[in-house]
């Protein structure tokens, strides 16, 4: 750890919940640079992304990391009182994006999202505007639909959802028993509805799958080699949602990152991709 950049404990309260972010120092160089803000993956804390953080910075590039709700250092800690779901997540990132404002105006911005936190950013985007930034990088994000995984393998995520989702149900809260970490059970409820229908659900009354259509902004989409969670064919699955907007899209492979990978471990061998990422943020207009 001791190569890896410090960083500063901050908060941003938001409907009766406390967000935690970690803003890491101005990388070194010409100030007004590229800032990335980073959503992490259903359960992770954003302190699992110091390595990736740190070298993006190394890269020229200013890096905001977010626990998500009722992750880490972010309230409510998931429980049968809490019925917060997918509405709420995206909401979350217009939040934080409101508290950044004042480091953000006249610099790129990028939002940078893993797994769900690659959801959640990206719904904010359809359903509040894109406005607010300029990129979207979604790495090793896709939909969970069952019907998208390869050979039989959906056969095996169907069942395995809709029984999280189940017992999240019956229970009120998703323990966390083998998956995901503690959630509350409207984010199990609205991500078991996308394994099993491929669409994300309607938000505020309004059509998220029509909206995401709508996004315009520039998206880098990567998928993980090995990845057991978000294979290929799933990130596929979202981008041919994206009609609009322009995409990169990048299979992210164990020969380029020179290491092992999947869902996570592609975090602590990201070297490589943080060039990419930085290569994406870089060609971003500028404000």
């Amino acid at each position: 750890m001791s190569g890896e950049a410090e960083y500063a404990q901050e908060f941003v309260d938001v409907d009766r919940a406390r967000l935690g972010i970690q803003v890491y120092p101005e990388p070194d160089g010409a100030p007004g640079g590229p800032v990335v803000v980073i959503w992490p993956a259903m359960g992770v804390r954003a302190r699992y992304y110091r390595p990736f953080a740190t070298a993006l910075r190394d890269a020229g590039l200013a890096v905001v990391v977010a626990d998500l709700r009722g992750t880490g250092l972010s309230t409510p800690p998931p429980s049968r009182s809490c019925r917060y779901g997918y509405r709420e997540l995206a909401a979350d990132v217009g939040a934080v994006l409101e508290a950044l404002k004042p480091r953000l105006d006249g610099r790129p911005r990028l939002l940078l999202g893993h797994s769900l936190g690659g959801q959640a950013a990206l719904l904010h985007l359809a359903l509040h505007g894109a406005d607010p930034v300029d990129g979207l990088a979604l790495l090793a994000v896709g939909v969970p639909y069952w019907r998208s995984y390869p050979g039989l393998r959906g056969y095996g995520v169907l069942p395995y959802t809709q029984g999280i989702g189940a017992v999240a149900g019956a229970l009120g809260v998703w323990p966390g028993w083998g998956f995901g970490g503690r959630q509350a059970r409207g984010v199990i409820r609205d991500w078991a509805r996308t394994a099993r229908t491929g669409r994300f659900p309607t938000l505020d009354g309004v059509d998220s799958e029509a909206a995401v259509g709508r996004l315009t902004v520039p998206v880098l989409a990567v998928s993980v080699d090995d990845d057991q969670y978000t294979p290929h064919p799933t990130v596929d699955h979202l981008c041919a949602k994206l009609t609009a907007a322009p995409v990169t899209r990048h299979r992210y492979t164990v020969a380029e990152a020179g290491a092992p990978l999947d869902h996570f471990r592609w975090v602590r061998a990201g070297l490589p991709l943080t060039r990419r990422v930085a290569d994406f943020a870089a060609g971003l207009p500028r404000r």
